[in-house]
């Protein structure tokens, strides 16, 4: 009898040791600031080479989509699978925790299941999210300036009490890449993969170009002639609601952006130059990641995402930064690439299907098996990992509030985005916007209310309503700034 049930240990031992070496490990690079403008996607100015590559070798999502164009409720949306309207929080400076002290998160689902969690660099806007959860927690750095010229600048702007201590907009100092802080995350994340390379883990790299300031090394901006970028067309669309865009977002408090007036194409072109170098800088970054992984003999077993926490604007409709509803904001790069060793694997192939981030906790419960799984707002995308061209969903969602009172909300069927402005109390709609995207990122006219395309805005106030009603207030657990 004893030794019945020593074979039975034993064999069970075995299975439950087997079917958790088929689980994979999982790596995101979570990118800050980061549009679709890569050479994956068309970009005619990118150079991203490791990107590509990772692209060739897993499905890219040609239109995925944030649940808010701004750090924090974005990030927290993808650690929890929950959606802004669901945790009540608009604005960067409610953490989550201070609100939700039990929602179970994307770290604490894979402890309990046996991972090592990893988080480096920028993957929650608030350091103090979860931050003892994390298996490994390496701390996102405050930006950096290099050039002595700056570093005096910062040292007297410190001593003369400017708040918010901020030097110039952009630096391109001749350093090693781990001179600036995206090469010490790439450092970091190299490192730990040596020394869990035994174990099952979910790590987060968490890139925080091309986030402001754009400083990177001088040598990814060598990449680009200054030149050859094209001044971005400075109107704004045709009867856009008065709040539908924040001019600024962050870039005015750099000290070498004036306080007032437009930028001059110069300076534009500058830090158009400072965006994509800054692009370069973190796509080299991967690339040293990703070569680990191979070197270790990891990646036949760990799946990849590339994922960006919204998009950008780099001189459209005469505005910059994000803080919107419009498609170059809310719209993001998304890759997904399964581990090698998964015998359907699909690989090179371009998905048009309708996703957002907050699909992503789901998603990794499914491929990870993951038991106990909390309720979420998304769904998982796993079919379109194994059929990219599935028929999927209908419409994409985000919101955007302008203080307390005003909630933007927003929805694409891939081709129009629509967009209603309400009081975030009653629900009356203060203004609609209907955008045409079919080719592109920016539209310049708000068709709502034209007769010509009356179908087209039913359908799509329609997809809307589905997600937000008007019957229904909407939560919230912290008051925006009116930016």
């Amino acid at each position: 009898m004893k030794k019945i049930i020593f074979l039975f240990l034993t064999v069970f031992s075995t299975v439950s040791i087997s079917a958790q070496k088929e689980r994979p490990n999982v790596l995101v690079f979570y990118v800050d600031d980061l549009r679709a403008e890569l050479g994956c996607y068309g970009s005619e100015t990118a150079i991203t080479p490791n990107i590509d590559k990772l692209a060739k070798d897993g499905v890219l999502f040609n239109k995925a989509y944030v649940q808010q164009a701004i750090c924090a409720p974005s990030r927290m949306s993808t650690l929890t699978g929950l959606r802004p309207e669901t945790l009540g929080i608009y604005s960067i400076f409610t953490p989550l925790r201070k609100i939700h002290k039990d929602v179970i998160s994307m770290p604490q689902l894979f402890n309990k299941n046996g991972y090592k969690t990893i988080s480096i660099g920028k993957v929650y806007h608030h350091s103090r999210d979860d931050k003892k959860v994390w298996s490994t927690y390496f701390e996102k750095e405050k930006n950096t300036y290099l050039k002595p010229e700056n570093i005096t600048l910062m040292k007297r702007l410190k001593e003369e009490g400017v708040k918010p201590l901020k030097g110039p907009a952009f630096e391109n100092a001749d350093v090693a890449d781990e001179g600036y802080k995206d090469g010490r995350v790439a450092k970091y994340a190299i490192e730990t993969l040596h020394n869990i390379k035994d174990d099952k883990f979910l790590m987060f790299v968490g890139l925080s170009k091309p986030h402001l300031p754009f400083n990177a090394p001088k040598k990814y901006w060598d990449l680009y002639n200054k030149d050859d970028f094209k001044i971005p067309l400075r109107d704004k669309p045709k009867d856009m609601y008065r709040l539908a865009l924040a001019k600024w977002g962050e870039l005015k408090g750099y000290s070498n952006i004036p306080r007032e007036g437009d930028l001059n194409d110069d300076l534009t072109r500058d830090l158009i130059h400072g965006y994509h170098a800054s692009i370069s800088y973190i796509d080299a970054q991967i690339g040293k990641v990703m070569a680990t992984l191979e070197d270790l003999d990891l990646r036949k077993n760990t799946m990849i995402i590339f994922m960006s926490d919204h998009g950008y604007k780099i001189g459209e409709y005469g505005t910059w930064c994000k803080q919107s509803n419009v498609e170059i904001d809310v719209r993001v790069p998304l890759i997904i690439s399964r581990e090698n060793n998964y015998k359907n694997r699909v690989t090179n192939k371009t998905s048009d299907a309708l996703v957002e981030n907050v699909d992503i906790f789901s998603t990794l419960v499914e491929i990870c098996d993951l038991k106990t799984p909390p309720v979420s707002d998304g769904k998982s995308i796993v079919p379109l990992l194994n059929k990219p061209n599935k028929k999927w969903d209908e419409a994409a969602y985000s919101v955007y509030a302008r203080g307390k009172k005003i909630m933007g909300v927003t929805t694409t069927d891939g081709e129009w985005r629509y967009t209603e402005w309400r009081n975030s109390v009653t629900n009356e709609i203060l203004q609609a916007e209907l955008y045409k995207h079919k080719y592109s990122l920016l539209s310049y006219v708000n068709v709502s209310g034209n007769k010509k395309y009356q179908k087209v805005e039913q359908r799509m106030k329609k997809l809307l309503e589905a997600q937000f009603p008007r019957d229904k207030p909407f939560l919230q657990n912290d008051i925006p700034s009116k930016k």
